[in-house]
Parts: C-alpha cells; sequence; structure tokens
C-alpha cells in the first residue's frame, strides 16, 4: 500500500479537485472523470506567420493536455509551418504540437469544446467555440458568435501565452461545471496597463515594440511558476540567447504530479533534479544558467556579478519573508491559490515597495484552506480503511490542487512586469484576482518605484524579421 506521500507525489493535481470536492469517491474514479475531458483547437493558415499565434496555440496544447486527461486535438493545415518560437530542438509547428502531448488531426474527432485561432471563419459544430485573440500587449478571449477579433497586427509573444491560458481555463472551468459564465463572456486584459478601466476589446494601447530584453534574473523555485516564467521568458525574441544569464534555483526533484502543473516537465524526467533539468532546457533555448541546490533562505548573499533581479515562485512563507535580505534589487513574486475554491486564484506582489516582503509573511503562514473537511471526503476514507495512516492523509489532503493554466497566465504578469522593468516603464506593487472572475482583478502602482532599473538588457530579434529572416534591420 502506497503512503499518503507516495500517493500525493503521483496524484495529478487538477484531477486532486473531483477527489477534494468529493465528487469522485476513488482515485480511479476521478481519472475517469477527467479521462472524458478533451480539447479541440483549429488554427488558421495564419498561424505560420505568426510568433504569438504560434505561442498561443503551443500554450494551450502545454496547459491543456495536463488537465483535459481525454486528450488535445489540433487541426490546422499549416501543420508543417516554420515553427517561429523557440521549443527545444522543433522544427515544425507540428513537431511541437506532439513534443507537447497534443495530436495533430484533418478534423476535430470529438465533441468536446474548441478553441480557434487566427483565420478560422467557419466555426464547427460544437456547443463550446472560443476565439483567442491579441493586439500588442493586449490578449484575451471571447465566444466564437460574440466575433470579437482584435487586429493581432503587432507581435508580442507574452500576449499569445495569455490567451491560450484563458482560453483553456473558461474550456475547463465549462467542463467542470462549476461556473455557468465560462466560455460565455469576452475575457482579456493588457499587459502593458493592466489596471487600465478601458475595455481590452476597445484598448488602443497597445503597448511598446520591444528593441530591448532583460537578461539577468535569479528564478527562486523551478515548479508550477517557476517554469511557466522560463516558458513565457523562453517566446522572447532574443537576438542573441547567449546574453540571457540565468540562476536557477530549487532543492527538490520532479515527481509525477509537477506533470500536472509544470510546464516544462513530462514523465521522462520524473527522478531528476529541477534545477538540472531546467539547465538543460536552458542550453536548449541558448541560454546561459547556474544551479544553486539549497532551500531559498537569508544565510547568503549574492554578490556583484549575479543577477539582481529575482522572479520567486515558492508559496513558502518563511522564504518569501527573507526575499528582500540577501542583495537583490528588485523582486517579483508570485502565489497561486490551492484549494478545490481558490485554485484558480492569483496574487503578485513587487519588492522594494511601500510594504516590505517581511511585513507582509510576519506572521510566517500562508491563507490556505481547511484540510478537516477534506480528508473526510470518501476517496480519503477509503484510503484510510485500506490502511493509510492520518498522518499520510494529513500530508495528502494538504496536497494543493493545480492547474497548469493558472500559472501559464500568472507568468505572463510577472514578465510583463520584468519588460516594463527593462524599458524603465510603469511598475505595480500588487496583483490580485481569480479566472474565476477576471472582472475583479486588483492593480495596485508601486508608489515606492520612482527610479527606472536597469536589469541588464540584451538586444531584442524583430518580430517581423521572425518572420522574415531574411529582412534587413
Amino acid at each position: 500500500m502506497l503512503t499518503g506521500e507516495q500517493i500525493g507525489n503521483e496524484l495529478n493535481r487538477s484531477m486532486k479537485l473531483a477527489i477534494d470536492s468529493g465528487e469522485a469517491s476513488t482515485i480511479d474514479e476521478a481519472r475517469f472523470i477527467f479521462e472524458r475531458y478533451r480539447l479541440g483547437v483549429i488554427a488558421g493558415s495564419d498561424i505560420a506567420t505568426s510568433p504569438t499565434k504560434q505561442a498561443m496555440l503551443l500554450t494551450v496544447v502545454n496547459t491543456a493536455r495536463r488537465c483535459f486527461l481525454g486528450g488535445v486535438e489540433v487541426q490546422t493545415v499549416k501543420a508543417n509551418a516554420d515553427l517561429l518560437v523557440s521549443w527545444r530542438d522543433c522544427r515544425t509547428l507540428a513537431e511541437a504540437v506532439v513534443d507537447l502531448g497534443g495530436r495533430i488531426c484533418e478534423s476535430i474527432t470529438t465533441k468536446s469544446p474548441v478553441i480557434v485561432i487566427g483565420d478560422v471563419n467557419v466555426p464547427p459544430s460544437s456547443d463550446f467555440v472560443l476565439r483567442g485573440t491579441f493586439d500588442g500587449w493586449i490578449g484575451g478571449v471571447a465566444p466564437s458568435e460574440d466575433q470579437v477579433r482584435l487586429s493581432e497586427l503587432q507581435e508580442f509573444t507574452p500576449s499569445g501565452v495569455l490567451a491560450g491560458a484563458l482560453a483553456v481555463s473558461e474550456a475547463f472551468q465549462h467542463v467542470r461545471g462549476r461556473n455557468a459564465l465560462a466560455g460565455h463572456r469576452a475575457i482579456g486584459l493588457s499587459l502593458w496597463r493592466p489596471d487600465n478601466t478601458t475595455s481590452w476589446i476597445t484598448d488602443t494601447e497597445t503597448g511598446p515594440e520591444l528593441d530591448w530584453l532583460p537578461s539577468n534574473c535569479w528564478l527562486i523555485g523551478l515548479g508550477h511558476l517557476g517554469q511557466a516564467y522560463l516558458w513565457t521568458l523562453g517566446f522572447l525574441p532574443y537576438e542573441n540567447p547567449e546574453t540571457v544569464q540565468l540562476v536557477l534555483q530549487d532543492y527538490d526533484e520532479l515527481v509525477f504530479a509537477n506533470d500536472s502543473t509544470s510546464l516544462l516537465t513530462n514523465r521522462k524526467m520524473i527522478g531528476q533534479k529541477k534545477t538540472r533539468v531546467m539547465a538543460e532546457w536552458c542550453a536548449q533555448r541558448g541560454f546561459r544558467a547556474r544551479i544553486v541546490e539549497r532551500r531559498f533562505a537569508n544565510n547568503f548573499e549574492i554578490d556583484s556579478e549575479e543577477p539582481r533581479v529575482a522572479l520567486c515562485g515558492v508559496d513558502n512563507p518563511a522564504a518569501r519573508a527573507d526575499l528582500e535580505d540577501v542583495g537583490f534589487a528588485q523582486i517579483i513574486e508570485a502565489g497561486l491559490g490551492r484549494g478545490t475554491e481558490e485554485y484558480l486564484a492569483f496574487q503578485l506582489h513587487c519588492f522594494p515597495a511601500e510594504r516590505t516582503a517581511r511585513a507582509r509573511w510576519a506572521s510566517g503562514t500562508d491563507a490556505t484552506e481547511s484540510i478537516d473537511d477534506v480528508a473526510q471526503k470518501p476517496a480519503y476514507e477509503l484510503l484510510a480503511a485500506k490502511g493509510v495512516d492520518k498522518c499520510g492523509l494529513t500530508m495528502l489532503a494538504n496536497r494543493s490542487v493545480g492547474a497548469a493554466f493558472v500559472g501559464a497566465f500568472t507568468s505572463t504578469l510577472v514578465v510583463s512586469e520584468l519588460l516594463r522593468m527593462a524599458l524603465g516603464a510603469h511598475r505595480y506593487s500588487v496583483m490580485d484576482g481569480s479566472l474565476r472572475s477576471p472582472q475583479g482583478f486588483e492593480m495596485i502602482r508601486n508608489s515606492a518605484l520612482f527610479d527606472p532599473f536597469n536589469p541588464g538588457i540584451a538586444a531584442a530579434l524583430r518580430y517581423d524579421r521572425l518572420i522574415h529572416p531574411g529582412l534587413v534591420a
């Protein structure tokens, strides 16, 4: 009989929704429920000439295959188009889709939610069809029948990740049946001005073209959020990727549960150190990486040659309280909700701010869902009857529910904050909200940051040169 810890290390974190809510009385029953979830994607011929549309498609496939366990089908006439964004050693769109766990098909074979990208004029026969769209730093999704489509002229790959993550979020909430609005509303965001009160559909502030990109970062935590940061950073158009210097800090090994939430993980990697696997991914992308295999704490100090900007993605309150104590000049930190009702939530903090990291996490505890009710659900009672002790059940119940699309969405906020830092533009101290109710997002400007800060910059390759490699700058 497996222990509670072993079960937790193997359990799909999205599938845990059905167990913790009591919907499924066994783990096998939860798996059966999630294996009925399937997703279809139709991409128009213009996906061959748009890095942002390709980033959107790959984000849909990568996040959806981890929670739509029945599979992700992709229909496009341009499956063999050149890949305009970097993904491992893939050269074509089809290679990347298959590598990420999707299936290329001539037509969507099952009646399932469908996401359309690009020039797809005739929606398929499905009750749920969402269109992903973008223009510059703005991205979003809307029901196909609403005929909402932005100009899609100004390329910006993070907005493709944003739209892809929102599309999968809406589709997943739809199949779960817990949100009647999912798939029947237009939702989106400007990554340039996320606090803008203007509708994203009519917003004309598409943000600047990219000439320079951030080149030096210290990543703390390489799980759900840390890998999402790398996913979105990896799509940025660096002219010389080898100018990017990253420090990767984590101490854990990858377990099967990581495959359900972490965008750069697949099952072949299980048992390896997160730092080693992510360093290998960085090398494939052309980035330079150093690894630190220890828990983050304030018992060291960074030196002058190391990145002074930290991107943090750990859920340990004590570690988060220490963030400003080791010499970082700028910190962007994010956290996600944990329980069956809060797994769609996110929160981002930037430091320095009016309130310090230590003051924010002074209590040393996270606001987490009580596990008492969860541990009394049928699946846990059955495990107890089979011999899993109370300590093991508590450990299993305390493992967070998670969905990869939430991390992907949050990564676009973090990376955009980093980009605005490199541009010397406006900054935010807090971003807070839930994908359950996107109209309730809250953004607070950072009044403590007056002076521009250079995180280290590298030249950007113009997006039009990605599309037309022979174009003279």
